[in-house]
């Protein structure tokens, strides 16, 4: 049987990168939302650009997969 299948959907990428950031590497704008927290997670799309900041990496990954996308960890 010669089926051809579509494995990724038609609009691109569904990966995104979740990694750690440092509060203090924030743009001075974003610091004091987020007094008192050293460290968040931050979320990328394929291109770099953040997509989002949230407190936890569990927390990250939950908000992915919400979004059908496919979160891997950079270190």
């Amino acid at each position: 049987m010669d089926v051809k299948y579509e494995i990724l959907p038609e609009n691109g990428e569904r990966i995104v990168y979740v990694r750690p950031v440092n509060v203090e590497d924030l743009p001075d704008e974003i610091r004091p939302q987020v007094e008192g927290i050293k460290r968040l997670f931050a979320v990328h799309d394929a291109d770099g650009e953040r997509l989002a900041l949230v407190r936890g990496r569990r927390l990250a990954f939950a908000l992915a997969r919400q979004n059908d996308l496919s979160p891997v960890s950079v270190h």
